[in-house]
């Protein structure tokens, strides 16, 4: 049987991660993982995406400026669309996988009508924050992912997916358990979660 996957947020430090085989780049490439390791969250490491302690040096803070966020239903004919802005990592894979969906300036931004259901499920399974979900008419939602992995986003934030165990006790409303991102550049006001903060900072890592 094989070890439960876990993160572990430290405080004012890493993500301690235990047991986790499948790590990869924003080019797809895997990263060699060990039993446990501790990956970069203060966002100025020399070894992303490994800690390197830097974080001590420049004071890095793992207190969250803000909490969850509450989450909005959009109930349409065969779908109800699910969304908590609070922990979305503005990966834009909604906004431009189904712009008749997902309306930037109009009110409400979401018309769960706007698109077929199937188009909808798909834009939906390639968030990667989990602050979008759904529920069809027959009371089904999205199938969980089977793999514990963490995938790299090119200059943004640690996708997590499948069966992972994140040591915090606070979540947004909604939020999934199975799908969610975690801040590496060290500026989101709602740590561990990306908000998205990465955009503003500037942050790069050209290695991952």
């Amino acid at each position: 049987m094989s070890e439960k996957v876990s993160i572990n947020p430290r405080e004012n430090g890493p993500y301690l991660v235990k047991n986790l085989t499948l790590l990869s780049n924003s080019r797809g490439e895997s990263i060699a993982c060990e039993e446990t390791m501790a990956l970069c969250r203060c966002g100025q490491s020399s070894n992303k995406p490994f800690c390197d302690g830097t974080h001590k040096q420049v004071g890095f803070s793992s207190a969250s400026q803000a909490d969850g966020g509450r989450r909005r239903d959009y109930v349409g004919k065969q779908i109800t669309i699910h969304d908590n802005r609070r922990i979305c990592a503005h990966a834009g894979k909604c906004t431009d996988g189904l712009p008749s969906v997902w309306r930037m300036g109009e009110k409400p931004w979401i018309d769960p009508d706007g698109g077929t259901v199937e188009d909808i499920v798909r834009v939906i399974g390639q968030c990667p924050s989990g602050a979008l979900s759904y529920t069809l008419s027959d009371g089904t939602g999205p199938e969980p992912a089977a793999d514990a992995s963490i995938e790299i986003a090119e200059n943004g934030p640690y996708c997590v997916s499948g069966p992972v165990e994140l040591g915090v006790e606070s979540w947004g409303e909604g939020a999934s358990r199975n799908r969610y991102t975690l801040c590496r550049c060290g500026a989101s006001k709602n740590k561990p979660f990306c908000d998205g903060s990465h955009w503003d900072s500037g942050f790069r890592d050209e290695r991952n």
